[in-house]
């Protein structure tokens, strides 16, 4: 139980749908010989029962990224389960590992991979080669900012609504400098590391799955996270215009 537990926990903290998440429990609860477990997800909590009688067991989930490497590492540890690779302690002990292993990437790293991405998708909606370094530069300062704010700020809205203002204001600055040809392609390439895509695209998947409460939890996160980043840049054209 505590192994299934474990695996659920790391999926989810890592950014992985509810549907494939409960699959996995379940799977690996088979394969250890405890047929028929329920498992029941949300973007906030998981319980699980081995069966009708045991007493369930739950987990707050509290923290939420995105790391696929880690959701992929318990895949290949499920898989190797199934084929009778690992028992149960084995099984435990490395989940364990990839639990307190510390983010594939450094946060320099994607600070870095998020701004070269902001000037690219400034190019890629139509801005001139002008607005590229730009983009670069209020799209890495931006993310910076996100991910240090929601270290200080528990509440995430703010630290993205903050985000998005100083994007914005370092696009208006620029403009008003001489170093940008289109502030709106500024502040849109520089805003695209902010977007939830990913959340948006689990909340329909788990929709289409039938998990109507993880799929709406999402997508209302969703909403939120896009209101705070446009709310952030209105701010700043409301005052400067």
């Amino acid at each position: 139980m505590d192994t299934c537990l474990l695996a659920g926990k790391i999926m989810l903290q890592s950014g992985a749908e509810t549907y494939r998440v409960e699959d996995t429990m379940i799977r690996i609860a088979e394969t250890l010989g405890i047929p028929g477990s329920h498992s029941y997800v949300t973007p906030t909590v998981i319980m699980f029962s081995t069966n009708g009688t045991d007493p369930a067991k739950l987990i707050r989930i509290a923290e939420r990224t995105t790391d696929l490497h880690k959701i992929a590492q318990v895949n290949l540890v499920s898989r190797r389960i199934s084929s009778g690779e690992l028992n149960v302690n084995e099984a435990y002990e490395l989940l364990k590992v990839i639990e307190a292993a510390p983010s594939e990437y450094s946060v320099r790293l994607r600070i870095v991979a998020a701004a070269i991405a902001s000037g690219c998708f400034s190019i890629m909606f139509q801005g001139s080669w002008g607005d590229f370094l730009p983009a670069i530069v209020a799209g890495g300062v931006g993310y910076a900012a996100s991910l240090y704010l929601h270290r200080w700020v528990q509440v995430k809205f703010f630290a993205e609504l903050s985000a998005a203002f100083l994007i914005g204001l370092l696009a208006a600055i620029f403009i008003n400098l001489g170093w940008g040809d289109q502030l709106d392609k500024i502040i849109i390439g520089s805003i695209m590391p902010l977007v939830p895509g990913l959340l948006i695209t689990n909340a329909i998947r788990d929709l289409m799955a039938g998990h109507l409460v993880s799929g709406i939890s999402k997508g209302a996160d969703a909403l939120l996270t896009a209101f705070a980043t446009g709310s952030g840049v209105a701010i700043v054209l409301t005052f400067i215009y």
